[in-house]
């Protein structure tokens, strides 16, 4: 699994070197560039496992969350993790999405979507790169198709605009 304290360190070049010297974590990372912020920030937010999230969840940051969250995620061009303790209801927009917890709904990756071997995902994924590793769980479609990820980003928001 990932060591959640390690992750939140850097997320720079320095993250990168460090997770890939982890066998566990070296799958995920192998093939991709370092994941930084569209802030600028080499550090990645958290929600412990204590915390319970209702609603709409927006940033411009890297996310990791450990606790519950229900409603939308929209990380824009950032990283999200959901670790061990994860419990996600919620659609979900980012460029990497990482699952370790378990989350329901749509995952939309603009670059990725990861399902470790203790995720579990009850949801369609709208990304052009998917992996599942072995033992992962997985109920649900899934759309490599680039276009994908906007159009149904924009339809969600619109449905939210209409029941406000």
């Amino acid at each position: 699994m990932f060591d959640i304290n390690e992750m939140k360190k850097n997320v720079s070049d320095k993250f990168t070197k460090n997770i890939e010297s982890k066998p566990e974590s070296r799958q995920v990372l192998k093939q991709d560039a370092p994941v930084k912020n569209t802030q600028g920030s080499n550090q990645l937010a958290s929600i412990g496992p204590s915390i319970h999230f209702k609603g709409e969840l927006t940033g411009e940051e890297g996310l990791i969350i450990d606790g519950q969250v229900e409603g939308t995620i929209d990380l824009k061009g950032n990283q999200l993790i959901i670790g061990n303790n994860g419990k996600i209801k919620a659609d979900v927009f980012a460029q990497t999405i990482i699952v370790n917890g378990s989350l329901t709904g749509e995952l939309h990756g603009k670059e990725r979507v990861h399902i470790s071997k203790t995720g579990k995902v009850q949801g369609n994924i709208f990304s052009p790169r998917v992996s599942l590793e072995d033992g992962a769980k997985f109920k649900g479609s899934i759309d490599m198709s680039e276009t994908k990820h906007e159009k149904t980003r924009q339809n969600i928001q619109d449905n939210q605009l209409k029941r406000a």
